[in-house]
């Protein structure tokens, strides 16, 4: 059953501003205060150059002292005026923290343009949330837009995707050239655009969404703990009619798992936590069905085998997270109920 009940919280806003507001910025922290910290200051600029840009940091229960050291840094950098943090009494996962910025937006009187999704493990470049509200205020069928994620070295990172189905899941699991150059219409992550232009999805680590979205489609499903809320928040607005596109114009510095760390790049690869796993169940049974889930699950399963056993023959790593083929066997294929948890 889809859980979009935004959650209790309490929240302390900041001090009301002439300008109306134009784009919401929401990150979420959860252990992460000197990310954060990091990502406010790089917003900071930012908030002279977007009239009425407001930042809304939502705590998921840290419980470890980030809420404070990041109210501090709000209230020490005089970022009081654009900035305020939004301590929840549970960690509900992602989704969960961002609904309650999101909502306690849409309900005011005057509600913002535009409501942005940005991780905290964000830096962004010059420019990047006014390149996004330029974007749209020019392109009023256009209802989500993403930012070029990079590494700090400028390097692009792909945030551009086609929507994920049989196919494309068979074409990740197998990773061999001419298998992928057969199925290069479905591959989920293709190579990066140069130039503004549709996909079917961004990644959420730095997304804009227009508020009409929201009031077709409603908020994102907190059923998700972690991963897939974005591609499934998109998909449906996708059904309901709204576009989505990439703006590379918009440059955003992505510390590639600092966050999660689930896939932080610079440590040995973790063993993936059950709640990617429910999430990804939770995404191809809603849009794929019962039925289409378990076929899409028999072609990852066969392609992963035949690349392990090809990596086998060639004596060569398959740098894979640990245990992966068989967790994810034990909690796509059998039949038993698993706790969907998890620390964000």
């Amino acid at each position: 059953m889809t859980t979009m009940t935004p959650p209790a919280r309490k929240t302390t806003r900041p001090a009301a501003e002439p300008t109306r507001t134009q784009v919401l910025v929401v990150v979420v922290n959860y252990r992460t205060g000197g990310l954060v910290c990091d990502c406010l200051d790089a917003l900071s600029a930012e908030s002279s150059r977007v009239p009425g840009m407001r930042v809304v940091v939502t705590d998921n229960a840290s419980g470890d002292g980030s809420a404070e050291q990041i109210a501090e840094h709000i209230h020490g950098k005089q970022y009081d005026g654009w900035a305020a943090m939004m301590p929840l009494d549970t960690n509900g996962g992602f989704a969960y923290g961002n609904n309650a910025a999101l909502q306690d937006a849409l309900d005011a009187d005057d509600p913002p343009a535009y409501l942005m999704l940005l991780n905290p493990d964000t830096v962004i470049r010059e420019g990047a949330v006014e390149s996004l509200c330029r974007f749209m205020d020019g392109h009023p069928a256009v209802g989500i837009a993403g930012s070029r994620l990079e590494h700090p070295d400028g390097a692009v990172q792909p945030s551009a995707f086609r929507f994920p189905g049989a196919a494309g899941e068979f074409e990740e699991a197998v990773r061999f050239g001419p298998v992928s150059r057969l199925l290069r219409r479905w591959v989920v992550a293709p190579e990066m655009p140069t130039t503004a232009g549709p996909c079917d999805w961004v990644s959420g680590a730095s997304m804009m969404v227009r508020r009409e979205v929201f009031d077709a489609v409603g908020l994102l499903d907190a059923g998700y703990f972690m991963y897939y809320e974005e591609l499934d928040f998109i998909r449906r607005a996708a059904d309901a009619g709204w576009a989505c596109w990439y703006v590379p114009e918009s440059r955003v510095v992505h510390l590639v798992g600092q966050a999660s760390g689930v896939t932080d790049l610079k440590k040995p690869l973790k063993r993936r936590p059950g709640y990617w796993f429910a999430s990804r169940s939770r995404y191809f049974r809603r849009h794929h069905g019962v039925a289409g889930k378990l076929w899409i699950d028999v072609c990852w399963l066969s392609g992963r085998l035949f690349f392990q056993a090809m990596n086998m023959v060639r004596r060569k790593p398959t740098n894979d997270p640990p245990h992966l083929v068989r967790d994810y066997i034990r909690h796509n294929l059998l039949p038993f109920r698993r706790r969907e948890g998890g620390a964000a």
